[in-house]
């Protein structure tokens, strides 16, 4: 019987020696892969199933401050130029550059010879014009004096005057009286009844009364001729009065301008000795000992700076006026500031100024501290950390910071649960001071948060606790 040939898809085909060591090649490296990826499937698996190490901390529960970070400029508290008001040579200089001074310390003394000659001669203007003092009383009253003796020639003369008007009107009298008498015998002599010679002597006696009543009239007219030339008298003694009492008061005055030049003498002579006015720092010493000085110079010899207490200025957004007014009102904020670098602790004070208004350009508000710097830790010019603290937090949960962890769908923190469990919480954060974070949502206090090794964590990994860095296992 033929047999006879035929191809069916699928059915042995004889093979060349070639073919069959590529198709057993192929195979090989087949299994090969195969096998590797079974033992990295397996692998995965393992590392799954093996406990991630991780350190952990504690949420905790406590006060915490809710504070402002700032930068601040150290401001010293006061500065003061220290000018010469008197030119000279300097002659002593009782300070150090640099050293810190009280109010009321010798810092420099001025050539003063000058003006203590200047002193002198004011004092000696102001003794010459004293004895003119004295001089100008002793006239007034000298110049009173005739006054007085003038005044007692007005009465004089005016008695007189009452004198002569009494002499006259006695005269007067009897001269009527004689009068009558001789014209009674007159009158006789006619009836021939005396002589002719009584009657011419009544007669006579008439005449002579007449002539002692025109007389004693031009005595009264003389009394009050005396009481005018009194009374002139008496002006003229006022006005000499009035005149020694402007020779007083001009004297007093040339005393005044004395005295005057005698203080201004003493006020230029104090210049010649400067006092720091101030408790503070000296900085440069712009002139040493021997040099000239100028009044009033545009360069000062030295400039004081008080730096106990000192200020430290800074600024806050104006967002934040609300918060500051709102816990400012009933207390002192505290504000606390540390130089860069400086490992110590915050330097303490509290917030003394708040700026009038906003800067326009920046959106910020100028603040001030003032700190008593009793240990100069602080440096006029100085950069500084600062912290304000409004309030305070009760029974905030912090946690490190550290343990806080940005996501997609916000922050949150891994929580090693009883049972070594990795959960990822998410969590609503506050403030960080310190380097602790509060936590507003999403812990409880007690809880461990991951601080170390979350990069390696999944929700749900199992997780072995070890110690931080730096401490002491437990044997």
């Amino acid at each position: 019987m033929q047999t006879s040939k035929a191809f069916v898809i699928g059915a042995y085909q004889p093979l060349s020696r070639g073919k069959f060591w590529l198709i057993m090649l192929c195979l090989g490296y087949f299994c090969t892969a195969c096998a590797a990826s079974d033992a990295q499937s397996n692998g995965k698996d393992a590392a799954k199933k093996r406990p991630v190490p991780v350190v952990v901390a504690s949420a905790n529960q406590k006060t915490v401050p809710m504070l402002l970070q700032a930068t601040g400029t150290v401001e010293a508290y006061s500065t003061v130029s220290v000018k010469s008001k008197v030119g000279g040579q300097l002659t002593g200089v009782y300070f150090r550059q640099g050293q810190n001074v009280k109010k009321g310390d010798l810092l420099f003394t001025i050539d003063s010879r000058a003006l203590e000659t200047s002193l002198m001669q004011a004092q000696a203007n102001k003794a010459k014009d004293l004895a003119q003092v004295q001089q100008a009383k002793a006239n007034l009253e000298k110049a009173k004096a005739q006054v007085q003796q003038a005044l007692a020639n007005v009465e004089q003369a005016k008695a007189q005057v009452n004198q002569a008007r009494a002499n006259v009107t006695k005269d007067v009298t009897q001269a009527t009286n004689a009068n009558i008498q001789a014209q009674r015998y007159a009158s006789l002599l006619k009836q021939g009844a005396i002589s002719k010679q009584q009657a011419e002597e009544y007669q006579t006696t008439a005449q002579a009364q007449q002539a002692t009543v025109k007389a004693d009239q031009g005595g009264v007219a003389n009394a009050q001729a005396a009481v005018a030339a009194a009374q002139a008298d008496v002006q003229n003694a006022q006005a000499a009065v009035t005149a020694a009492q402007a020779d007083v008061q001009n004297a007093q005055a040339a005393v005044a301008a004395d005295q005057a030049a005698i203080d201004n003498a003493k006020v230029q002579l104090s210049y010649a000795s400067i006092y720091s006015p101030i408790n503070g720092r000296t900085g440069s010493l712009k002139l040493n000992q021997g040099n000239l000085v100028k009044a009033d110079a545009d360069e000062p010899l030295i400039t004081i700076s008080q730096i106990h207490p000192i200020y430290v200025t800074f600024s806050i957004p104006q967002r934040l006026l609300p918060d500051l007014k709102k816990y400012s009102a009933d207390h002192k904020l505290e504000v606390d500031a540390l130089p860069a670098k400086d490992t110590g602790t915050p330097v303490k004070g509290e917030l003394t100024f708040v700026d009038s208004g906003v800067n326009t350009q920046t959106g910020t508000i100028q603040l001030k501290g003032t700190f008593t710097n009793t240990e100069e830790r602080l440096v006029p010019g100085q950069f500084v950390n600062v912290l304000l603290k409004f309030t305070e937090q009760p029974n905030a949960i912090t946690v490190p910071s550290q343990a806080v962890q940005p996501g997609q769908k916000g922050q949150f923190v891994y929580v090693v649960k009883p049972d070594n469990k990795a959960e990822m919480r998410p969590v609503t954060v506050g403030d960080t001071v310190d380097n602790e974070t509060v936590v507003k949502e999403g812990l409880q206090p007690g809880e461990q948060v991951v601080v170390d090794g979350q990069f390696n964590l999944t929700p749900g990994a199992t997780v072995q606790v070890k110690p931080a860095v730096g401490t002491k296992k437990q044997s």
